[in-house]
């Protein structure tokens, strides 16, 4: 797995509720985008930890050599040193980094636009 470099804090900060509905002009509509990005960040997260720690399973392991592994332990505690997905959301969000849309906004011309993009693929 290769190292991601993050930048992100691992401590609460106080963050103003004016720039979180900047980009949106709705803050539920932002905690919205943040909890779905959160979700794809943890779900990226336990994928990659599944497949390094499957590289350790043996079908001949004992119970105690599952739970003596010591590289297995140090894999769980550098994921578990990560920032945790919120954080990393909200993180992307402000720096503008996240890619977000609502189909309910969108103006007619923009439905059109993709219903021909559709159309064209098929």
């Amino acid at each position: 797995m290769e190292e991601k470099k993050k930048k992100v804090v691992n401590t609460t900060i106080t963050r103003n509720t004016a720039d979180f509905s900047n980009q949106t002009e709705n803050i539920y509509e932002t905690v919205a985008v943040l909890t779905k990005r959160a979700n794809q960040i943890a779900a990226e997260e336990k994928r990659e930890l599944h497949n390094r720690i499957d590289d350790f399973k043996s079908s001949n392991d004992t119970i105690d050599e599952m739970y003596e592994n010591r590289e297995q332990i140090e894999i769980v505690r550098r994921y578990e040193l990560q920032p945790k997905p919120t954080l990393e959301a909200t993180e992307e969000y402000l720096e503008g980094q996240t890619y977000y849309r609502n189909p309910a906004k969108e103006s007619k011309t923009d439905k059109a636009i993709d219903e021909e993009i559709k159309n064209m693929e098929a």
